[in-house]
């Protein structure tokens, strides 16, 4: 038998193993917004797990929900039959999404959305004849999961480098962050529309008749928060509906109350084709993902076989698996019975200024922000990137504070529940670490 202790089989994602094991963390329990070690230490969540809880944990209406269905219903299979809370879904997500929004197609992550999205995308372009349009266009610095769709039009260069050549036909247009324009915005940057023009230059080059779809996120979270300049979201809309491209927005982390609206679409004014969800439509209790699609690239796919067939061949076992159709409803009620999304909104400016008195602690090199969401990056360590960024993550940690660093850049993202008295604390630790660090 072996021991629980034992570290030796779980490869874990994402994670230094040989560090881990020599200094293990571990979580035991959670509520509201803090995590709990099995020493009882409590660990405030400043990142709401991995973007993902957002009404914080252990939310009892959600926990009530799950189990429920689990005695009731644990699991039916998707292909050819189904179950209720299906279509309850469905249409409540509908029903939040931008106008002409019809259809949700399920997944079990992000990664599962966006491939899922690709390959709508390509199917719609080839019922209506146009076969061609296969090229998929991403962004430098842009995360879209871990599928070999999602890694090929990511633009993340430690997420692409071990695995060859990826899919074919995948170009990306520039990322947004242009740090000579100014440092320390709050919000939105006033310049950098044009770089939506970027993808002028490979309609030029390719020919738009080749490009079947743009993804984008409508904030870059993962790669450290780059937030659209003014109008870019607007641009890169114009240019994709001039020439019959789809536009797609993975919305993984914005979606759900991030930016203080259901879907960073609507915050921004700016209706894609095609959005992709995970993480907060179930509060991070049960795996879930899917792709919002445009009523008219349904219509397109299923009216291009004849009735009885299968039109779209596309699927997963656990698509609208019972238990996380029953987790997303109760994580909807939450939402909308406690005003979060209104309460992410109204937290937003105190956020923000509380982000931005780190101006000036040592290391500080930029502080960004959007909704409740919030990066520092610090300046890297010579001939060790991601060095300092780590050293940060530890040494917060140790101050019973989670908060998540890619490289050198730090993310904040605490649960819509937090007190301004906690918001407080988390920045007030994170500038104790930073003199420390000096």
């Amino acid at each position: 038998m072996t021991s629980p202790n034992d570290l030796s089989s779980f490869w874990m994602p994402f994670t230094a193993n040989r560090a881990f094991k020599e200094n293990p963390k571990f979580f035991a329990s959670a509520d509201g917004i803090y995590y709990r070690t099995p020493e009882g230490r409590e660990v405030m969540d400043g990142t709401s797990g991995l973007w993902c809880c957002n009404v914080g944990h252990n939310n009892p209406r959600i926990v009530a929900a799950i189990q429920a269905q689990a005695a009731r219903l644990d699991y039916a299979p998707p292909f050819q039959l189904a179950h209720e809370a299906a279509f309850e879904l469905s249409a409540r997500l509908a029903a939040m999404a931008p106008e002409g929004f019809s259809q949700v197609f399920y997944g079990n992550s992000g990664s599962e959305a966006v491939d899922t999205a690709l390959k709508i995308a390509l199917g719609y372009h080839r019922v209506r004849g146009e076969g061609s349009r296969t090229r998929l266009i991403g962004r430098e610095r842009g995360y879209h999961g871990v599928g070999f769709g999602g890694t090929s039009v990511g633009g993340i260069v430690g997420n692409r480098r071990m695995f060859g050549h990826l899919l074919a036909g995948v170009d990306h247009i520039r990322h947004t962050y242009q740090p000579e324009l100014g440092r320390f915005i709050d919000g939105m940057p006033a310049q950098g529309a044009e770089l939506a023009d970027d993808l002028q230059r490979l309609v030029n080059l390719h020919d738009a008749s080749t490009i079947a779809a743009v993804i984008v996120e409508p904030i870059a979270c993962s790669t450290g928060v780059l937030v659209p300049p003014v109008g870019y979201l607007e641009r890169l809309r114009e240019i994709t509906s001039r020439y019959g491209i789809l536009l797609i927005f993975d919305e993984v982390i914005t979606a759900f109350g991030r930016v203080g609206a259901p879907f960073a679409a609507e915050r921004f004014g700016v209706t894609p084709d095609i959005i992709t969800f995970a993480k907060g439509v179930t509060n991070g209790s049960v795996p879930m993902g899917g792709a919002l699609v445009r009523s008219d690239i349904y219509e397109a796919i299923v009216s291009a076989t004849p009735k009885g067939g299968i039109e779209f061949a596309h699927g997963y076992t656990y698509s609208a698996h019972p238990l996380a159709c029953a987790a997303a409803l109760a994580t909807l009620d939450v939402y909308e019975e406690d005003g979060l999304f209104d309460r992410v909104r109204a937290l937003e400016p105190y956020w923000a200024a509380k982000l931005h008195s780190l101006k000036g602690c040592p290391h500080v090199a930029d502080l960004r922000n959007f909704g409740l969401i919030g990066a520092i990056e610090l300046e890297s360590r010579d001939g060790a990137p991601g060095a300092r960024g780590t050293d940060f993550f530890q040494r917060c940690f140790e101050r019973d504070l989670l908060v998540r660093n890619t490289g050198d850049i730090i993310a904040l993202s605490p649960p819509f529940i937090v007190e301004p008295a906690q918001i407080d604390h988390i920045m007030d630790v994170a500038s104790q670490v930073l003199g420390e660090m000096a």
